[in-house]
Order: C-alpha cells, then structure tokens, then sequence
C-alpha cells in the first residue's frame, strides 16, 4: 500500500523513529509533553511506543506523564514495564516500580527485567523474585535467566544448571542454552554428560546442538565420542552445514588429528572465516608451524576472504617462532592499514614475534603503543627483554607493573627468574623468589628449577643441592635438568652422575639425559662407561630427537639437517662448503708457518 500523508495513522506510525530519537535526546519533559501531545495518535499506546522508548529517555519525570496519553488500562503496565527496563540513572523509580502488586504478577516485566538490568547480584535477587512468583518453570522465562548465567563467568553455571533441572519439560532450544553454556566456559564433562541425557530423553538434536558437542569433546580430548557423532553427523545429512563442518574442523585439530581436521577442511563445500582460523590454529597449536604459514598464504590469494583479528592473532605465533619475517610484517601492516585497534593480543603477538627476530627495538615501541594493558602483554615483554639477556630492564618493568596495580603472576616471576639466572643476579633472584609469597603467587616447580639454574651457572652446586632437600615439594625433572646441566658446565662428574640417576627414572624417554652424562665420561677418558650408557639408549630404543637449523633468504625459510640432503640446491651447498674448507685449511696452514718463523 502506498504512502498516504492525509491517513493520520498511518502518518504517526511513520513518525515513530522520529519520536523515539526525540525522547532519547529530549531534556525539557514540560516540552517534550507538550510536543508528544500534539501528534493527537493513540498509535504510540497500541504500538507499545511508550515500554519501548520511554526507557531510553533521559527524562525520569515524563516515566510517570504517559497518563494524558496513554489509555487508562495500558498506564500502570507500562509506567512498570519502561521503569523495570531503566538505565542507571532511573534506579530510585525502578525500585519503586518494583514494589508494585503489578509486578508479581507480569510475565512480562519479569522477562524485560531480565534482559535490561541484570549484573551479578542483581540477577540473583531477580531470580529471587521469579521463584517467589512461581514463574521458575516457565519455559519463556527460563530461557531469559538460563542465557543471563551463561552470559556472567564460569562459576554461574551452576545456577544455570539448577534453572535447567527445575524445569518440567526441556525441548531442543533449552538443551542447546545448557550445552552452549557448558562448552563456553570450559565445562567440558558437564557439556558431555548433558547430552547423554538430552539423547536418553529422545530429544532430537539439530545443526546447532552439534558444534557445542563438538566444542566439548575437543576440550575434554575425547577423540573417540567425537569420532562417533562425526559418524551420526554424515548420516544424519548434517555434513553439509557450514557450522558443524567448522566444529568438526576445529574438533580433530584440538585432538591433535590435524590430518582429519585437513580432510574436513578440505571437503567443506562452502567456507568462512571461522573455517579457516580452525584450520590454521589446528596447524599452529600442534607446532605444524611451516604448514600454517603455508595456509594463510593460500588464504591471502582467496579473494572472497579476508583475514580477520582471529586469523591474525592465530598466525602471529607461527611467523615468530618459524620465523616468517615477510609474513609477519605484513600482518602488523595491514593491522595499521586497516586501522585496527591494536589492543593487547595484538600488542602481545606483535611484541613474541619481533623479539623471536632479534628487533627488541620494535618489540618496545609496539608496547608503548598499547593503551590498555594486561597482564599477558607484560609478561610477553618481560619475557623479551629476559630472552635477550637485558635484565635490568626487565626489572625495571616490574617495577613499573606493580606500580600500575596490576597483580603479577607466576608467569611474570617466572620470567623474572630466568632472566636473573641467564645475567648471574644472584641477589635479585633470590629476592623475587621471596616476593611470590607477598603476592600470593603459588610456587611451582618451574619456578623452583630457575632457582636451581641460578645456583648452578654460579658455580653454586653445594648450595643448588641444599635447596632441593629444602624444597616443599619433591624436585621434578625440570629442577634435577637444570642441576644436571650445571653439572657438566662445571664438570662435577659425580653429582651428575647422582642426579642422572634420577632423571632416569623421572624421564626416562629423554635421550638428553644420556647424552650429557656420555659427554662427560668421555671428556674424563671413561670410554667404557660411555659405551655402556649408549648401549642402552639403543636397548631402550631412546631416540635422540633430530635437530635443524634454519635461516630465512629473501623470504624464503631454508631448514638443514644432519645429514639432510634434501635441499634442491644441495650440490651447489656442498660444493660452497667444500671450497670453504679449503680455504680455512690454507689459512691454518699460513698461521702455523708465521708462528714456527716468529
């Protein structure tokens, strides 16, 4: 039907935007009456004008002026319902509103009340109030409180879950909130053990029910239940929706079945970004770093996607540690390109990557520009001046950390501690150590096994072993590989040999363990007992893990390996080295003769 100016009705209810902007804007309610007044339409009553915009108006007074136009039957209801809805500033009329005989029994109100003004006490005094109004199994209001304590941390979810078990009947949409619920803040067996019931009750899932389960199996490394519903999916025809593929994906990755998860990646028939931020992350979390790298390439050359902050954040880890320098200036390019807010997670990636490429410089400007820092970015930081052998400067930063307010954590002392051993700061260590216990920073062995290492490159064995017997918990393989690592620098063959010993029944998988105590006793001319350890590394079928080196030309990452011979440009290497080795020869040969002349 066209648009007819003379249909008064149909003319207010075209002006309804309008009014709305005018009464979240208005500051005159004497005004603001009179101009609502003269538009002389009963519209804005049956329209529920009033319970939809009123509670945005900044004007408290005009909640209690609707009488002179709205209908008489509607007046109450409605004052109740735009107040029980109100902003902060309204608080004093809410409550009044809320002693109202009215609201005891709105089904409506309740649920307004619900979706507009609910923040951890609040909720819980409101659930109150639905009990006491017996409202507690109605579906309808059950889903409001069930989606309000799945909205606050982790611990509401037991509230969530009593909601859940109160009610009589529970379809397919309630079942969904419970396992949404579960697998968002990491209750994993609660989300498992769920749907075991939803399945004994005979409640049929549907495409949305499956990503949650999904979620909740990868979480829990339930790699055989998931296998299962992967099966139940491909019968049930649900193969082909776009969010239960990005499940699966996302679950074998979790499950470290990156090949599977490729599969799935591969046969989705349509895509998103999500999909392909499982399928990197499925490379990146499982340290397929080259791969990963390798798809955000592919990625980036698909025109109908875009890398989003979930992509980038995913990548950043893989292009420091690889490294992939090319790819990881780029990202922090097109961050600034596309005017992204770089915030702490990108401030965190960006800081990891340049200090893994040896640019602390650009490590410490990135963190000065991130405004609202975390914890994580400060450790990240922290982390990076400690790896570069600047000490102080981390101390320095812990300094200006504490002095922000922020708690430190035993990350944060962790790192402080490895950066006091790498610099020789006895002292300092050992204060920091001391300190964990005024923040309340639980001590773990990690922490235990700087302190270990921080004796030990000093030299200090006797104190390091001091420690240990002192040590509250029993010292695990990291504090015994510090000690052990010591020993060799210092070549205290007898107490490596004592600590060896129990390394090998810590971790007895470790062919580092052997093989330091193999270099000993060969540099001590103890040929038999080397022979002796050897042997049983190949006994145990001990595998030393192969080693590589890398290096990035011109963008382009080359990797060798002992006795690798992989490399298309091997011959050309080879030949290189060979004429090197000719030369270093030839130089020796020079020195030799200057010293015999001189």
């Amino acid at each position: 039907m066209a648009f007819n100016p003379s249909c008064p009705s149909q003319f207010a209810s075209s002006l309804i935007p309008f009014k709305a902007s005018i009464l979240r804007h208005h500051q005159s309610p004497i005004h603001l009456h009179n101009r609502l007044l003269q538009s002389s339409s009963s519209q804005f009553a049956t329209r529920n004008f009033a319970s939809k915009h009123l509670p945005h108006s900044s004007v408290s007074q005009f909640l209690f002026a609707d009488s002179q136009f709205v209908p008489s039957t509607l007046r109450l209801p409605l004052r109740i319902n735009s107040v029980a809805c109100c902003p902060a500033p309204l608080l004093e009329s809410r409550e009044r509103a809320l002693r109202s005989p009215l609201f005891a029994s709105s089904l409506l109100l309740k649920s307004n009340l619900l979706f507009s003004f609910c923040y951890g006490r609040n909720l819980k005094q409101i659930h109150a109030q639905i009990i006491v109004g017996d409202y507690e199994q109605n579906p309808f209001v059950a889903s409001k409180l069930l989606g309000k304590y799945i909205e606050l941390a982790a611990s509401s979810m037991e509230d969530a879950r009593k909601v859940f078990d109160k009610l009589p009947e529970r379809d397919v949409f309630l079942w969904n909130m419970i396992l949404q619920g579960f697998s968002k803040h990491g209750h994993f067996e609660d989300a498992l053990s769920s749907f075991v019931r939803m399945r004994v009750a005979g409640v049929a899932v549907d495409q949305y029910t499956l990503p949650f389960v999904l979620k909740a199996c990868g979480g829990a490394k339930e790699i055989k239940m998931g296998q299962v519903i992967h099966g139940y999916i491909v019968k049930s025809g649900f193969a082909s929706d776009l969010f239960v593929g990005n499940a699966l994906v996302a679950f074998y990755g979790k499950c470290q079945e990156v090949s599977s998860s490729r599969e799935m990646f591969d046969e989705m028939q349509q895509k998103d970004i999500v999909s392909w931020n499982s399928m990197i992350s499925a490379y990146v979390v499982n340290d397929l770093l080259s791969e990963g790298v390798e798809l955000f390439h592919i990625m980036l050359n698909d025109e109908t996607i875009s890398p989003d902050k979930a992509t980038l954040v995913g990548i950043l880890p893989a292009c420091a540690q690889q490294p992939a320098i090319k790819e990881g200036l780029w990202i922090h390019s097109y961050i600034v390109k596309s005017c992204m807010e770089l915030d702490a997670a990108f401030g965190s990636s960006l800081i990891s990557f340049y200090a893994n490429i040896g640019r602390l410089g650009s490590a410490k400007l990135i963190f000065d520009q991130v405004s609202d820092k975390n914890i994580v970015i400060w450790n990240v930081m922290i982390r990076a001046y400690g790896t570069h052998g600047q000490a102080e400067e981390a101390l320095k930063l812990f300094s200006r950390l504490v002095d922000t307010g922020l708690r430190p954590d035993g990350l944060v002392f962790l790192c402080l501690l490895s950066a006091c051993s790498h610099a020789g700061m006895i002292s300092e260590g050992l204060k920091l150590f001391d300190k964990m216990e005024h923040y309340e920073v639980e001590k773990i062995p990690e922490h235990y096994a700087c302190i270990i290492d921080l004796y030990s490159r000093a030299g200090l064995l006797d104190e390091a072993m001091k420690f240990i017997k002192t040590m509250p918990i029993e010292a695990g393989k990291d504090v015994y590989g510090a000690l052990l690592g010591a020993c060799r620098i210092h070549n205290n063959i007898e107490l490596a040999e004592e600590v060896a010993k129990k390394l090998f029944d810590l971790d007895p998988g470790n062919s580092g363990r052997y093989l330091i105590l193999v270099k000993m006793y060969e540099d001590a001319g103890r040929h038999q007992d080397a022979a002796r350890l050897r042997t049983t590394l190949r006994d145990k079928k001990i595998q030393r893990p192969v080693s590589f080196s890398a290096i990035e030309i011109e963008y382009n990452l080359h990797t060798f390996g002992v006795e690798d011979e992989s490399h298309p440009f091997r011959e050309q290497i080879f030949d290189t080295l060979h004429k090197l080795e000719l030369l270093m020869i030839d130089e020796t040969t020079v020195a030799n003769q200057m010293v015999v002349n001189s």
